[in-house]
């Protein structure tokens, strides 16, 4: 499976004893790596409220990393629509697709990506309203309102730039069929979500219209995965993720933590609970067990993309994980040869 494309995606994660500046630092320096490896894109999260992540302002990071790379696609992964004003969005990333035309992506989400209060402060309408506000973001896009809708005047700025491609992201299948039936691409959720992508998937497929963005559909498998030397150290440096996650889960909010805290720390039973529900969508150790895992993954999903993010607290450690996954893969061979 040497020709599976691979793709980026992060979250801009923030370590203790670090900084937010410094973890907005590093975006570059994985930036660069992927698009010197021979990754298909790169795309950022949108998350508020949370010290251990930095990726509050995807656009910005975008923008930031596309005018640091040259090949790599650059998106969101995604934007939580009902955060924003649907002409807002259009606006931002038409404004980035003009300025990088043909490497920008625009991945949708429903999911506010924060907590009740933040959300309140964000002015966040609720996902029950995605629906209604993708219908409004779309035909803003294609300047179809009726003529007696009070929008139907409205010049959409800048004019003759297009959108770039749309994904609608998904963690339950919820959205699969939508995605099909719009003809944008579709994204699963299968780094943090316990439902499986196939059958959303095979939703997807049933409903898809092509469009020109889309002649075909196109199925990304988000996946979790931490690549080391050998499968010992790899469990090891998975610890900090562990903890994080339990903490997080268990309403802590910090940084994320070294593995040597992790692996110290007195876990209570529900800590352990949580992170046993979880440990199974964790790909963790070697670039031969990780690969023959994601091959597996996407064998039994059916995916046509593969969107890796890693989670380690030494940031040199991280991208050693995507330099190993990279070889195991092929990519820069693939890249010499193009």
């Amino acid at each position: 499976m040497a020709s599976l494309p691979l793709s980026i995606l992060d979250l801009a994660p923030v370590s203790e004893g670090t900084s937010t500046p410094d973890a907005l630092g590093n975006i570059v320096k994985l930036a660069k790596l992927g698009d010197e490896l021979g990754f298909t894109r790169l795309w950022y999260a949108e998350h508020h409220g949370m010290p251990s992540i930095a990726s509050s302002s995807p656009e910005v990071l975008i923008a930031t990393a596309a005018a640091n790379t040259s090949r790599i696609r650059v998106g969101s992964g995604g934007v939580m629509l009902p955060n924003h004003v649907p002409l807002r969005v259009v606006e931002t990333y038409r404004t980035l697709n003009g300025l990088n035309p043909g490497r920008i992506d625009l991945g949708i989400g429903r999911a506010g990506g924060s907590d009740g209060r933040t959300l309140q402060a964000l002015r966040s309408v609720g996902g029950e309203y995605f629906a209604q506000e993708l219908a409004e973001m779309l035909a803003f896009e294609e300047g179809n309102f009726a003529p007696d809708h009070p929008f139907h005047p409205v010049i959409v700025a800048p004019e003759r730039v297009e959108l770039p491609p749309v994904y609608l992201l998904g963690s339950s299948g919820a959205s699969a069929q939508a995605a099909g039936q719009l003809g944008v691409g579709y994204s699963f959720a299968a780094h943090f979500s316990q439902t499986p992508a196939a059958p959303a998937f095979a939703a997807y497929r049933a409903a898809f219209t092509p469009t020109d963005a889309f002649p075909k559909p196109h199925a990304i498998i988000a996946l979790s995965a931490l690549v080391a030397p050998t499968d010992e150290e790899a469990q090891f440096l998975s610890r900090s993720q562990e903890l994080s996650w339990a903490l997080f889960h268990s309403g802590h909010l910090r940084k994320l933590v070294p593995p040597e805290e992790a692996a110290a720390h007195q876990y209570t039973p529900h800590e352990l609970r949580i992170i046993e529900q979880q440990r199974p969508l964790w790909i963790v150790g070697s670039a031969e067990a990780v690969k023959a895992e994601i091959e597996r993954k996407v064998a039994e999903s059916g995916a046509d993309e593969v969107m890796i993010t890693t989670t380690v607290w030494d940031y040199e450690l991280r991208l050693r994980s995507y330099r190993l996954l990279a070889e195991a893969f092929g990519l820069g061979a693939s890249v010499e040869a193009d």
